[in-house]
């Protein structure tokens, strides 16, 4: 006597479980396969940016505002900082994604917590863009004879 085993795909799905939409394009492979080459990437990156930063020279004591200067004068490094800061918030972005996609039952909650995690994701991408190509490491004259007072170092 044999056992008949139905096809993985034969029985039909509760339609309040069944939210995947036939869809022609491959967007969620295509998600897929980013998390991972932007982790490889990722990792490159940020150990390339822990090195630099921790390793070489004086480690973590040198970390200051003109060792940060320094460091965005050079075009190499404001791109190097730019695309960890964009393939970053792009993978937390794709992951939360699918984590929203996987526990909120409802389209409308769905819908709204992906609306938040695009907009505050667009806004920190924005905000961290704007900072590494506008930071200017000249001061002025009257921050810096406050700089001290406001950093404890004394006058």
């Amino acid at each position: 006597m044999t056992a008949q085993i139905d096809a993985p795909r034969a029985k039909r799905i509760d339609p309040k479980y069944n939210r995947a939409r036939k869809s022609r394009n491959n967007f969620e492979m295509m998600a897929w396969l980013f998390m991972r080459l932007s982790g490889v990437v990722l990792v490159v990156l940020i150990f390339g940016h822990l090195i630099s930063n921790l390793l070489v020279g004086q480690g973590v004591h040198a970390i200051d505002f003109g060792f940060v200067a320094g460091k965005w004068a050079s075009p190499l490094w404001q791109i190097w900082d730019l695309t960890m800061l964009w393939l970053a918030m792009l993978h937390g972005t794709n992951g939360v994604r699918t984590i929203i996609n996987d526990y909120a039952e409802k389209d409308r909650t769905r819908f709204w917590l992906k609306t938040v995690l695009y907009v505050v994701a667009a806004f920190t991408v924005l905000l961290g863009t704007m900072v590494i190509f506008t930071f200017d490491p000249c001061i002025s004259e009257t921050f810096a004879k406050s700089l001290p007072l406001q950093c404890g170092a004394g006058a």
